[in-house]
């Protein structure tokens, strides 16, 4: 089946932060800056949700958030490969097709602005 309604956003958003937390790589980054897990989920259903659904309930932007954390290539690699790896686990479709795309790419994004930032000696405009 496809991703194709908000409960199927929360089955993959909620599988994908379960092997998150107990990643060896990326878990100690998430587990030390997320204080309100809640909180964050909430966030990431919303984001998915706009981004999958097209039901526009995101209005904030992703990347600040990220812009000064201790990650590099292998922090991305791990993470793109959880989310891809969840999205096989349950779903097979555009949107999943979709979902797997769009992570990618915006692992890519997100890892070349920090890069350009950290290389350059720059803080992000925030």
């Amino acid at each position: 089946m496809d991703i194709t309604t908000i409960s199927d956003i929360r089955l993959l958003v909620d599988s994908f932060y379960i092997k998150v937390k107990k990643d060896s790589t990326i878990g100690p980054v998430f587990n030390e800056r997320i204080g309100d897990w809640e909180n964050h989920l909430q966030k990431m259903y919303r984001f998915w949700q706009t981004m999958l659904l097209g039901e526009h309930t995101y209005h904030n932007s992703p990347f600040p958030v990220h812009a000064q954390m201790p990650i590099d290539t292998s922090h991305f690699n791990r993470w793109t490969f959880l989310w891809c790896e969840t999205v096989d686990q349950y779903f097979e479709g555009a949107a999943a097709d979709e979902a797997k795309w769009r992570g990618d790419k915006m692992a890519a994004v997100f890892l070349s602005k920090i890069m350009y930032y950290r290389s350059n000696n720059i803080n992000p405009i925030l």
